[in-house]
């Protein structure tokens, strides 16, 4: 069953079209990477799933319910974190929680018990401080709180990472893929990496559109290579073994020379060996890199 689903979306400002018919959906339990760099409309997809903007064209189902601007009955279901929450910084963690719940008309004889949950799920359990006293990285899991505590079944995280610290970041990549299974998350970032971490799925925005959709595993079969990389004395050297080398390509004015192949690596490690031994050129080093997301981006969006 797919929890979210977007069918020939287009959204347009004037005469900018920033979506250009997006189709895709998101099974039910996973997570789901929303890779795009700044600017590529991201945003706007959110705050169409949202109900806070018109679509030009297209349609968006929540649970089979279909999205409509201004009628937020999908977002009862829809838990939301955007990239800089805003707080009452004068209360505390629990005094929060409580008034969202509150608002989220949560069951009075259960709210206190769910503050307590979502405080203890994020590691903020018996923290009397004022949020103003909080780091960043505690305010974004403050803010995955928020966003669960009414038990949404599909929870949005617009950039959640982009301004966190390494701590911080790893805090956070660790608590959202401890949800998997539980919630269905879409995950909308331009750090490659943390896709790569934690998400079971990804599309790839650019230009409006969406480049490619799938597991990761499919991706990389796909589009990405393996490859070698190989450091030598000097560029001149490097640039000898690339005139002879139809698969290689200089990376830098280092010697720092990338190979691709498509055979085994131990195949291709012996044949480099006796490459490199015909040419009688020395490698300082040889290094194997796997495939990557960021290879499989660079290669859709060129």
């Amino acid at each position: 069953m797919n929890v979210l689903e977007i069918k020939e979306v287009s959204k347009q400002f004037g005469t900018k079209k920033v979506l250009n018919q997006l189709s895709f959906s998101i099974p039910k339990g996973s997570i789901f990477g929303f890779v795009g760099e700044n600017g590529a409309g991201k945003t706007t997809l959110m705050k169409l799933i949202l109900g806070l903007d018109n679509l030009t064209a297209g349609e968006i189902y929540i649970n089979g319910q279909q999205v409509h601007f201004g009628e937020t009955k999908t977002n009862q279901m829809t838990g939301y974190l955007p990239d800089v929450p805003e707080f009452y910084d004068y209360m505390n963690s629990t005094e929060y929680l409580m008034l969202c719940a509150e608002i989220t008309k949560i069951d009075k004889k259960q709210r206190r018990t769910r503050v307590e949950e979502m405080l203890e799920l994020v590691g903020l359990a018996n923290n009397d401080r004022r949020i103003k006293g909080y780091s960043r990285g505690m305010k974004q899991r403050l803010g995955i709180a928020q966003a669960l505590l009414n038990e949404p079944e599909f929870l949005i995280c617009d950039e959640p990472t982009s301004a966190l610290d390494p701590s911080g970041r790893n805090e956070f990549l660790d608590l959202l893929a401890s949800l998997r299974g539980r919630v269905t998350v879409l995950f909308s970032t331009h750090i490659l990496s943390d896709v790569e971490r934690i998400c079971d799925r990804v599309g790839i925005l650019h230009h409006g559109q969406l480049q490619v959709i799938g597991t990761l595993e499919e991706l990389k079969e796909r589009y990405a290579q393996a490859q070698i990389e190989i450091i030598f004395e000097n560029n001149e050297a490097a640039q000898r073994f690339i005139s002879q080398e139809s698969n290689a390509v200089l990376a830098s004015d280092e010697g720092q020379v990338f190979i691709r192949y498509q055979d085994s690596y131990q195949a291709a490690f012996a044949r480099l060996i006796r490459q490199l031994d015909e040419q009688q050129l020395t490698a300082k080093s040889l290094r194997h890199i796997a495939p990557s997301l960021e290879q499989i981006y660079l290669e859709v969006t060129k």
